[in-house]
Order: C-alpha cells, then sequence, then structure tokens
C-alpha cells in the first residue's frame, strides 16, 4: 500500500504516546540547550559592546556567563540525545515485537511463496533505519519550533521588521528549500529499500543453491546477476545522497546571503533608530550575530528532506506488514473440545482462483489411519493444511470431533493435531531443543522415547555430544532422513491423537521405515492418521486408501 509522507509520519508519531514524558523532557532539553548555544554568541556581542563602551554589562559577568552556558550546553546536548536515544531503541523494540506478532498472524497462507530475504530486510534495515525518525528527527522539529519562536521574538525587540525578517529567514531554510529535495528524491527511497530487500532476498536464495550453482557451472552467470543488483542499488543511493548533498550546499549559501540581509536590514533600522537619539551599534550587532548563530536546529532539520525519504520507505514497508490482514483469523473464546474423529465434507479449495480441491470428501474415525494417494499436484498436502486450519476451504466443511475448524480454538485444535511434512525445519540449536519445540517441558526420558519410536535415537546417540549436537543452519549437519526421523520424534514428543502426516518415510530406507510404521501401528489405540505417501509398502498400514485425483477423492 502507498502512502504519504505524512501519512506515514502520523502512525509512527502515534507510537510514541507511551513515551511522551520523555519526548517532552527531550524537547525541554534540547531548547534549553539551544538557547544557550546562541546565547553564547549573543553574549560575545555583548562582551565586545561592553569592550567599546556601548553597553553597561560588566565584562567579568559576561564571561562567566558565557562558561556557564557553554558548560550547561554539553549538559544538556547530552541528556537530549540520552532521552531521544532511550525513546528511539525502546520503539524499536515494541515495533519488531509488532512486526512478527504481524508475521505469526499471517503465517503460513500469507508468507507462503513471499520472499524470505525481503522479510528479513524489513525486520532488520527498515525497522533500524527508523531511528533516525525517533531519535533525530521527532524531538528536533518540535525544539526547532520552539526555538525559532523565541528568536524571533527576541530578534523582533530590536524592531518589528528583523523579527518579520527573522521569520522569514527560518521558513525559508526550514521549509521552502527542503520542500524541492524532497521532490527530487521523488520515489527514490522507496525503490531503494525496495531493491535493498530484493538484493538480500537473492543473497541469501544464491547462499541455500551453492552446490547446484558449483554443480552446475552457473556461478558466472549468478555473479553477473548480483553485480547487475548491487549497481542498480548503488545508482539510486547515489541519487540520493546526490540530492541530499545538493540540498545541503544550497542550504549552506542560502544561510549566508540571508547573514548578510540581516546585517543590512539591521543596520538600516538601526540607522533610522539614531536618528531619533537610540543606541545604534548594538541594535546592528546584536540581531545579526543572532540570526547567525540560531540556523542550527533549523538546518539539522532542512537536511532531513531528502534523508527522511529513505526513513519513509521503510516505514511505509513495515505498516505494509502491521497492516496486512490474515488470510485466516485466529479463533478464540470457545469451549474445548475432545478428540472424536475427524472428517472432509464436499471440500472446495483453490489457490489465487486455480482449483486445487474439488468436493473431497473423506472419514477418519477414532483410532483410524487414513492413507491419502495420488499424483503430485492432485491437493494431498493442501487437504492436509485445511485441517491444520492453515487455510479456509472455499466451499465444503473441515471437521474435528463433528465439529468445523473453524468454530475451534486455534490453540486447542493445534494441541489436537501433530503435522509433520516431508521437509522438517530445524532450527540452529541442539538436537534436544529442536526437539522440545513440540513439548517444552519435556523430560529427557520422553524426548528419548519418542526418538525411539521415530527410529532415530541409536542414531543420536553415536553422535560425539548426543543429544545435544548442533544441527546447524537450517539442520545441515544432518541429512534429510535423520531431519525427518527429528520431525517424526517432535510428532510423537506432542502426542497429539491427530497425526497429519505428508510423505513421512519419503526420506527414510526400508529398515527405518519399517521401525517407523510398527511405531504408528502401536500407537493406533490413542491416534488418528491421516498418511500423505506415495509408496506402497508405507500405505499397507493404512485401514482404509483414499486416491486424490484431480482434487477429487475415490
Amino acid at each position: 500500500m502507498r502512502r504519504g509522507g505524512f501519512a506515514v509520519m502520523a502512525r509512527l508519531v502515534g507510537l510514541v504516546r507511551p513515551l511522551a514524558g520523555y519526548m517532552a523532557l527531550a524537547v525541554a532539553m534540547g531548547l534549553a540547550g539551544h538557547l544557550c548555544a546562541t546565547a553564547l554568541t549573543v553574549l560575545g556581542a555583548y562582551g565586545a559592546l561592553s569592550v567599546v563602551g556601548e553597553a553597561s554589562l560588566p565584562l567579568a559577568g559576561v564571561v562567566a556567563a558565557m562558561a556557564a552556558c557553554a558548560v550547561a550546553r554539553g549538559a544538556l546536548r547530552y541528556g537530549e540525545q540520552a532521552c531521544n536515544h532511550f525513546i528511539a531503541f525502546k520503539l524499536l523494540a515494541l515495533i519488531r515485537d509488532r512486526v512478527f506478532r504481524a508475521l505469526r498472524r499471517l503465517a503460513p497462507a500469507k508468507l507462503e511463496g513471499r520472499g524470505k530475504g525481503e522479510l528479513i530486510s524489513v525486520i532488520t534495515s527498515d525497522i533500524e533505519l527508523l531511528e533516525v525518525f525517533y531519535a533525530h528527527t521527532i524531538s528536533p522539529a518540535l525544539i526547532a519550533l520552539a526555538f525559532c519562536a523565541v528568536l524571533i521574538a527576541f530578534i523582533g525587540s530590536f524592531g518589528a521588521p528583523l523579527g518579520a525578517y527573522a521569520a522569514l529567514a527560518y521558513a525559508t531554510v526550514g521549509i521552502a528549500l527542503p520542500w524541492p529535495a524532497s521532490r527530487a528524491s521523488g520515489d527514490g527511497g522507496l525503490r531503494f529499500r525496495t531493491r535493498s530487500g530484493e538484493l538480500a532476498g537473492f543473497v541469501l536464495d544464491s547462499l541455500r543453491g551453492l552446490d547446484e550453482i558449483q554443480q552446475y557451472g552457473c556461478g558466472e552467470g549468478r555473479l553477473a546477476e548480483l553485480r547487475a543488483r548491487t549497481d542498480a542499488l548503488a545508482a539510486d543511493e547515489g541519487r540520493l545522497k546526490r540530492v541530499a548533498a545538493l540540498d545541503a550546499a544550497v542550504s549552506g549559501a542560502v544561510v549566508l546571503v540571508l547573514d548578510v540581509g540581516m546585517l543590512l536590514l539591521s543596520a538600516w533600522v538601526a540607522w533610522g533608530q539614531a536618528a531619533s537619539g537610540q543606541a545604534a551599534l548594538a541594535g546592528v550587532l546584536v540581531p545579526t550575530v543572532a540570526l547567525m548563530g540560531s540556523f542550527g536546529p533549523v538546518i539539522a532539520l532542512a537536511n532531513l528532506g531528502s534523508t527522511l525519504q529513505s526513513t519513509f520507505a521503510a516505514g511505509n514497508r513495515v505498516l505494509d506488514i502491521l497492516d496486512e490482514s490474515p488470510k485466516v483469523e485466529d479463533v478464540s473464546g470457545r469451549e474445548p473440545v475432545g478428540f472424536e474423529g475427524a472428517a472432509a465434507r464436499e471440500v472446495v479449495f483453490s489457490y489465487d482462483g486455480e482449483p486445487v480441491l474439488r468436493s473431497i470428501s473423506l472419514d477418519a474415525p477414532e483410532g483410524s489411519i487414513v492413507g491419502i494417494t495420488g499424483r503430485s499436484g492432485s491437493g494431498k498436502s493442501t487437504l492436509l493444511k485445511l485441517f491444520m486450519r492453515f487455510w479456509e476451504p472455499d466451499a465444503g466443511a473441515v471437521e474435528v470431533s463433528g465439529r468445523d475448524v473453524s468454530d475451534i480454538d486455534t490453540a486447542d485444535l493445534r494441541s489436537l493435531e501433530a503435522y509433520v511434512t516431508q521437509d522438517t525445519h530445524l532450527f540452529r540449536d541442539s538436537i534436544r531443543e529442536n526437539l522440545r519445540i513440540a513439548k517444552p517441558d519435556a523430560t529427557d526420558a520422553e524426548i528419548e522415547e519418542a526418538c525411539r519410536k521415530a527410529s532415530v535415537h541409536e542414531f543420536i546417540r553415536t553422535l560425539p555430544q548426543g543429544y545435544d549436537t548442533p544441527v546447524g543452519e537450517l539442520g545441515d549437519a544432518l541429512s534429510g532422513g535423520e531431519r525427518q526421523r527429528i520431525g517424526l520424534a517432535r510428532a510423537f514428543l506432542h502426542d497429539a491423537p491427530f497425526l497429519l502426516l505428508d510423505e513421512p518415510t519419503s526420506n527414510l530406507d526400508s529398515l527405518n521405515e519399517a521401525v517407523v510404521l510398527r511405531a504408528l501401528a502401536r500407537e493406533r489405540a490413542g491416534r488418528t492418521v491421516l498418511l500423505v505417501s506415495h509408496r506402497a509398502s508405507t500405505m499397507r498400514i493404512a485401514d482404509t486408501v483414499v486416491s486424490v485425483e484431480d482434487g477429487r477423492a475415490s
């Protein structure tokens, strides 16, 4: 969804509400600090006037005041930055928490087929970029507004035209100059963030497929594409930096011109006042020095004009995830249900308008093993996912214990079911911790018993660290069959009454397959099993076999 900069800013600012007190403190310290910094130049001007006899202030008092302002400026600046960064890092943690909650809500239907590299880019670099907004944009903008108001009033005390000129100068540097820079950036920030995410996905994909790249000798082509993507990203970044550099150069030149203008205007006003018998030198020097020393907050705000394009683009991508609606909403507040069998009634389902299941029905009575066979792409795995309620059917009903799965608490439904795919995902941790995902409070005895049923206990015992052996990234320290057996052990450890097994023995040899099937047969008294497999040997333990062809059961 495309949002304007102000819409993104409003949403991001809204998140600051719980930390409004810290933000107010940061603004107060920032305003006082900038006033102390400007007071240094103003007091210096009064010191010079005192030396030449144009001011009655004691020189020693002026120097003491300047020293006090210098010390206060340092302390206040530190306090302001500490508050801003405290707010920023607290909010980044809050945003990450919300993004992870949103991803959990969207999974798996909305995340299937989505680029993992792009998601990683949003979770890491995009959210990190928001630190610029929270630490260096909100309070500096409020500080600049308050600071300019105070300086306009102070400079205006030397003459109304000088106050009006100061207001015009601040508006020119803080508003008029950043606007063209922001327009020049255009969609560059969003394009840069999008390409950055795509590059992250391409690199991740290349690393995962490194064996295939080497085997088929396509490394040069892959490297050429990586260079092309990197060059395109660098070109986008270069354009953004050129806009920022031009904006900074123009701002510096305009500030110099405005300072000269204030000098001339104050001289003209002072000349008029001198004609009336009033002091002239102070009216020229003090307003000019005050304006020259007061552009800091405004320039800092102006320099954000182009860099904020990338920040708002990152904010847009984060908000896209937070605002995206899941295809399947979690259910809560229903009465708990025990397991009394499962069934599909005239189920119809399609992916993006492409029919997959067409009026399919089957019954899985309690304590039975129901085999599901069929060609690849016929909808077997999809049917299991509908029982897990990863998706909703377009028509018909998917039932557990005689109730539609959409009428059962999601947490309750998942406690009744254990789903095993042929591609078991293992986290970068030990075997023991990967198994405990299924039951966090499992004892070592329970873990070992589950592994015996999955015919993997003896293998684990041969490893140097046993159950504490790390599995590596994505479980790449183990073979496909070993990962699959650990996935089965998870299901046994979960001890759910309804097992949904998608090709659970596809990576196993005949010996290990026989051990696993015997374990399933022994457990049938307390479990119902939906068993998807191409293997005739696996189907021998099934009480009934349903063939799914073209989305229909026979």
